[in-house]
């Protein structure tokens, strides 16, 4: 069984065009997780009555790579044999770039089957973007670089094994980085399955103060990584500096009710 888990939060005039393309694939189900979106987007998707489609509902913003966690939870409780997350913004045509990804993990038995985004590593790579020589840094850390470059699971569409689901605890997937070290840690199969050049995802661009958070979120992130997989306390600090960005936002108190089967009460 295929399931895609969509999150999605105030991505009107988008989602559609994400979820009927994502209609189009040979997947069991797909799980949009409403991440307590503030304009039209429920309005746009109960409009479309895809029939493979499931919405988990969030009044509250569960924050960012959160809803990935209460999605895998959702497709774990179908039965699924694959989950594939695909951002909600996401309108770039890459459907057959997904059923690599899907067969990375049932022909190649992956656990964590990525999508490498800079098939052209970027020159200059720590002045560019602090993102990439960190997400690099890892990599190296975890004994990866070789194999899978500057792939993350906190960046493009990727897919990950049931077995991956019932190995890890599912609140770690709220931090990418770190499901990555965990995976490695518990020697799950990890690999890049496709190629899709980072402006083939259609992502929507974002303001600079967004670009800054989201730097800073992903540098923490693979710092606190990098901690786990060394089974040291988790830190999110390097040379006097603490890289929070998006991270405090991270509703883990909705995640955990979420992920103990109680109803929510937002």
């Amino acid at each position: 069984m295929i399931t895609v888990v969509v999150p999605a939060k105030n991505e009107a005039g988008r989602i559609a065009t994400v979820l009927q393309n994502l209609g189009t694939l040979p997947v069991d189900h797909i799980i949009l997780v409403a991440n307590g979106s503030k304009d039209t987007t429920m309005q746009e998707v109960l409009q479309l009555r895809l029939p493979k489609l499931q919405i988990l509902y969030f009044h509250e913003c569960l924050g960012i790579d959160a809803p990935r966690a209460v999605g895998a939870k959702a497709a774990l409780s179908l039965g699924s044999d694959v989950v594939v997350f695909v951002d909600g913004d996401m309108v770039g045509t890459f459907s057959e770039n997904l059923m690599e990804l899907v067969d990375g993990v049932l022909l190649k038995h992956l656990d964590m089957a990525l999508t490498n985004c800079y098939p052209s590593q970027p020159r200059h790579i720590e002045r560019y973007n602090p993102t990439f020589q960190w997400r690099l840094n890892l990599n190296k850390e975890l004994g990866l670089e070789k194999k899978i470059g500057l792939a993350t699971p906190a960046h493009g569409p990727h897919a990950i094994s049931r077995r991956l689901l019932e190995t890890l605890p599912l609140r770690e997937l709220a931090i990418p980085p770190v499901s990555l070290a965990l995976a490695r840690m518990h020697k799950l199969k990890i690999d890049v399955a496709t190629t899709i050049p980072h402006y083939r995802l259609g992502s929507s661009i974002k303001n600079q103060i967004h670009t800054n958070k989201i730097i800073d979120t992903i540098v923490g992130d693979c710092l606190e990584a990098i901690a786990t997989f060394h089974n040291q306390p988790r830190t999110r600090q390097w040379q006097g500096r603490t890289y929070l960005g998006y991270h405090p936002e991270r509703r883990f108190d909705l995640i955990e009710h979420f992920l103990s089967g109680k109803p929510c009460s937002d």
